[in-house]
């Protein structure tokens, strides 16, 4: 019995002895493997901040700490969409929203110029438009690196978007410079040869356009005041108020002048042949439109989603606002009152969308849907000039007015970028600067146009005779009928 309890208290003394080597040996090496893991800690703490800056500069639409160069899907894939919402624009919303004002003679007239327009000035932005605009070079005009898309590739260019692709970023803003002089199309309807006004577009693309959107939007731009320090009119301009409006708008005026009033204008009936098209290219122009604005934020942001509540709020109000007067003053609201006042308010509020709170979109809701629509019925009235389709009352006085109220309803609590190199201006002197901005790009415009006008003159005139035109331009210009009636 006594041997037997022996032996357990030696093994019980055995197993003790093992345990505590044991526990011996496992603290010597978690001493170890602590001081392992303690060398490599720092390290991997610090790829793990560099992953987490770079997932909230992702997310923010700020600059990356290391994966600079590097597209980021969710903001490439918003834009995309946007450039194909601006190219709806065009292709079909004012395609259709100019056809169903002119005379069913000139349908096919203007859709054809829309498509015109499409086609010539993406082979210009690809020559070298897209580097004239948005390469680096001169205040007023980008370089030629860019040229034939050279270098244009799926890596962001970050002076413009740390998360876009450089080539998605080019055909987003090759969708502003199609539809900026298929605008002008408006003011000379019925009575422009088509081989005049791609001439004309030709132009004025090369002396207009490319320079003035540099100048606006180009990295070390004259006006570009939101990011370029040494501006010299220290402007701002979201979405295309100046670049986009003022251009077009005031081009057509002086264009329109130039070429002269259509033959029995003031005589006969020049009613819009299908207002059902006008509104369906409303429709479509006030969809398109979101491309235009939110889509100038260049990322899927914060200021994209001001952008797009603003577009809303100013859009509708104007639409409200325009019938309204017209109910006032002229007995009913019209459908094509409607339509005006939805694309007066969409031009007003594209230079400030990005830079005005909800309120500020009211107000210049409530004002796109008042001044253009005198714009277009008692200053044309008063001056008798033909500008068919009100290009210039809805784009060039809409453009103007936009771009001076921005300067006054921009605001740092909407966009901070406004606090880079303005921020002693905004809420202040700011609206001195859209001042300076608005007449560079008047002058810029109505002197272009002007000499641009009389150098297409010479060369293959500006007007198709007296008898092709009122033939129509549809059967004169392209040999086709917009309509084909069986006879009983």
């Amino acid at each position: 019995m006594n041997t037997t309890r022996k032996m357990k208290t030696n093994l019980i003394a055995c197993w003790a002895l093992a345990l505590s080597l044991f526990a011996a040996f496992s603290a010597f090496g978690q001493t170890a493997d602590s001081a392992a893991v303690a060398s490599k800690a720092a390290p991997a703490d610090s790829a793990l901040i560099q992953r987490v800056a770079d997932l909230e500069a992702y997310v923010n639409n700020g600059a990356a700490v290391k994966l600079t160069g590097v597209p980021g899907p969710g903001h490439n894939g918003f834009m995309m969409v946007c450039a194909a919402l601006v190219l709806f624009m065009t292709l079909p919303g004012l395609a259709l929203f100019y056809g169903g004002l002119v005379r069913t003679k000139n349908v096919l007239s203007v859709m054809a110029q829309c498509l015109g327009c499409a086609g010539l000035v993406t082979i210009l932005w690809w020559a070298f438009g897209y580097s004239f605009v948005f390469d680096a070079g001169s205040p007023f005009l980008g370089g030629l690196h860019f040229a034939f898309l050279k270098g244009v590739t799926s890596a962001p260019n970050t002076n413009y978007a740390y998360w876009v692709s450089h080539n998605v970023f080019s055909m987003y803003q090759l969708m502003f410079a199609i539809i900026t002089p298929a605008l002008i199309i408006g003011a000379i309807a019925e009575r422009m040869k088509y081989s005049a006004i791609m001439l004309f577009i030709l132009g004025w693309m090369l002396v207009v356009y490319f320079p003035l959107a540099h100048m606006v939007w180009g990295i070390d731009g004259f006006m570009n005041g939101v990011w370029n320090s040494a501006a010299k009119i220290h402007a701002i301009d979201f979405a295309g108020g100046t670049v986009v409006h003022m251009s077009s708008g005031w081009s057509a005026l002086v264009l329109c002048l130039i070429l002269g009033k259509r033959a029995g204008f003031g005589q006969k009936n020049f009613a819009p042949h299908s207002l059902v098209l006008t509104m369906v290219g409303t429709g479509m122009l006030w969809v398109g439109w979101y491309g235009f604005n939110a889509g100038s934020a260049v990322a899927a942001d914060g200021v994209a989603a001001n952008a797009f509540m603003t577009t809303t709020l100013a859009t509708a109000v104007a639409a409200s606002v325009w019938p309204m007067l017209e109910w006032l003053f002229r007995g009913k609201p019209t459908v094509l009152g409607f339509c005006s006042g939805a694309v007066a308010g969409l031009v007003v509020i594209t230079p400030a969308t990005g830079f005005v709170n909800a309120t500020g979109a009211v107000t210049i809701g409530v004002l796109a849907g008042v001044i253009p629509f005198l714009a277009c019925t008692q200053l044309k009235s008063w001056f008798k000039y033909d500008d068919a389709l009100d290009t210039f009352g809805v784009h060039g006085v809409g453009g103007t007015l936009g771009a001076f109220v921005t300067g006054i309803l921009a605001t740092t609590d909407v966009n901070a970028n406004l606090s880079t190199n303005l921020k002693d201006l905004v809420g202040k002197t700011l609206w001195m600067e859209q001042l300076k901005a608005i007449a560079v790009t008047m002058a810029l415009a109505i002197v272009g146009t002007a000499i641009l006008a009389f150098i297409v003159k010479a060369i293959v005139g500006l007007r198709p005779g007296n008898d092709e035109e009122l033939q129509g331009l549809d059967f004169t210009d392209h040999g086709e009928s917009g309509y084909h009636y069986e006879e009983a």
